[in-house]
């Protein structure tokens, strides 16, 4: 079995050795590669460019080694018929979980007043809330958006969940739909985003969304950059619909120097490491799938290319 792997250079030797060590009998190419695209069967991939799948006649499985496949499924010439599979990765749901909780903290302790009087070499103390009194909505409960609800509750935190169809959860209250959604902005004080990027969720946290939350409310966005219209925020920043954001997604990465959001005094960034895949242990997730595929198996975590996700 031939595999075409296509990550980003500095971590080729990891996912190679990892590849190697768990996956025995693979033949391992990496993108750019010289051959003939019919020998290969597998693509284990970040943002492949586009065609670059459509041109393997004998592909019989694509695994992104991201938690979203937007970046595969932008591609309109994606076979269809090939199955994909979404990464569940320990390492990646961990980072998502750490990043989380860090920007809840710095939302709901007021952190950018803090930094801001710091700069200004002010002493301010205030009182900020404690967690029990701050309700966090997390905008997609799937594996990340579940392990984030779980830590945030572990601490204290309100939690609420939203999702675009109907969940049920033991322990977090779920909206879903428009109906839903009408009941889930109004009692979110720090939203997170966490939902895939597909054609209903691109461009959600915009003017309509901010205008539903409460006053003085935080925005986290650490799904993709297309579901932030950026301008919309820093007009809910600037009327003060919106306190703070924090934000590790933009629509343009890196984002431009001349970009507003370098400099508003009440946006944290970060340039889109709240969650980054660890080979060494991704490669559970990806052995996974192609020992799966070997046996002729259902793929766990296959993803619904319709839907996009």
């Amino acid at each position: 079995m031939k595999l075409l792997l296509k990550t980003d250079r500095y971590l080729l030797g990891r996912w190679k050795d990892a590849l190697y060590q768990r996956i025995p009998g693979l033949e391992i190419v990496t993108f750019p590669f010289v051959g003939d695209p019919s020998d290969i069967e597998v693509v284990v991939a970040w943002e492949p460019p586009l065609g670059l799948l459509a041109s393997m006649p004998n592909l019989k499985l694509v695994i992104s080694t991201g938690a979203g496949v937007d970046h595969i499924l932008k591609d309109p010439s994606y076979p269809k018929d090939v199955p994909l599979v979404r990464m569940v990765d320990p390492g990646l749901t961990q980072g998502m979980v750490e990043y989380v909780v860090m920007a809840a903290l710095l939302c709901s302790r007021k952190m950018h007043r803090t930094f801001s009087a710091q700069a200004r070499k002010v002493w301010e103390p205030e009182t900020t809330p404690l967690a029990p009194d701050v309700t966090v909505g997390i905008m997609g409960m799937g594996v990340l958006g579940r392990a984030c609800a779980g830590a945030l509750r572990g601490m204290g935190y309100n939690v609420i969940g939203w999702s675009r169809t109907p969940k049920e959860f033991d322990d977090v209250q779920n909206f879903d739909g428009l109906d839903g959604l009408e009941k889930f902005l109004p009692r979110t004080q720090i939203l997170v985003c966490l939902l895939p990027l597909t054609a209903e969720t691109e461009g959600i946290l915009g003017r309509g969304t901010f205008n539903r939350l409460p006053a003085g409310a935080a925005v986290i966005n650490v799904g993709r950059g297309g579901h932030l219209v950026e301008d919309d925020l820093i007009m809910a920043l600037d009327k003060g619909k919106v306190e703070v954001a924090v934000l590790d997604v933009f629509n343009e990465e890196p984002l431009p120097v001349d970009h507003a959001l370098w400099d508003h005094p009440r946006v944290f960034l970060t340039p889109h490491i709240a969650s980054v895949t660890t080979p060494e242990s991704a490669i559970i997730s990806v052995a996974e799938a192609v020992n799966e595929l070997r046996k002729g198996l259902p793929l766990t975590n296959l993803v619904d290319t319709t839907l996009g996700y």
